[in-house]
């Protein structure tokens, strides 16, 4: 297996749930987190956290829909580390609605932090993951990405596009030893719930994830997983969800 200490990982959306979770898995086993995200307060305390546990972290103000700051966010960690091991783009929002509410704001902001947001974080990595010809990039789509149902439509097509970003990246840096993963988790507890902007889906939403959502380390065990296979192997996709969760 690959021993991932002390290699560079930046991680967006790191200031709560996926991102934050998998930042503490990483961290201690050996990891150098570089975290971004909007509330710096949030990313700051996880890093000085993880500093007096004796790992390495930096807290990065980042908003992913602006792709000067996901660059500087890779910036950073080039600068402080010399080099980035692995990129996982994690940050994202769920605001569920029918299309007949035309809820063209939320569909906005889903594409802008969705797809967007991915496309931003592997724009910033990869020149320099090609001119090294190593690297990971790790992608976090959904359940929804493989499934739709009412409600989802927007937010499953942003997830899908993230699955089809992906496939298609994997294909491009296969001559310079680039690893791809997309994991795509189902109900796992994060605050995911809470962007949905329509009380009544907002509440269904909480409810479901009351009695499946399974603990954020799931995920995290998962991009661990991906990341410590030999790197002749490349796990190009995970898809989990709670056992009882039938959708």
């Amino acid at each position: 297996m690959n021993d991932i200490k002390s290699k560079v990982v930046v991680i967006t959306g790191a200031s709560s749930g996926l991102g934050e979770a998998t930042a503490r898995m990483l961290a201690r086993h050996g990891a150098i987190v570089v975290l971004g995200a909007r509330r710096v307060s949030r990313i700051e305390a996880l890093a000085s956290e993880i500093v007096a546990a004796g790992g390495q972290a930096l807290a990065v103000a980042t908003d992913v829909t602006k792709a000067a700051q996901v660059q500087r966010l890779v910036d950073s960690a080039v600068e402080h580390f010399g080099h980035v091991d692995a990129i996982i783009n994690n940050a994202g929002l769920m605001p569920h609605s029918p299309l007949e509410r035309c809820k063209i704001e939320d569909w906005d902001r889903m594409i802008d932090v969705n797809i967007k947001g991915v496309l931003y974080g592997i724009a910033a990595v990869l020149p320099h993951m090609t001119q090294r010809k190593a690297g990971h990039v790790i992608n976090v789509s959904s359940v929804a990405g493989h499934k739709v149902r009412p409600g989802s439509t927007v937010y499953s097509a942003s997830k899908h596009a993230v699955r089809v970003i992906s496939e298609g990246l994997r294909q491009e840096v296969k001559p310079y030893g680039i690893r791809t993963t997309v994991i795509s988790p189902g109900s796992v507890d994060t605050e995911l719930p809470d962007s949905a902007t329509e009380p009544d889906v907002r509440e269904t939403i909480r409810a479901s994830y009351a009695s499946l959502a399974i603990p954020p380390d799931s995920f995290a065990r998962a991009v661990l997983y991906a990341m410590t296979q030999p790197d002749d192997v490349d796990i190009n996709e995970i898809l989990f969800r709670p056992t009882r969760q039938e959708y």
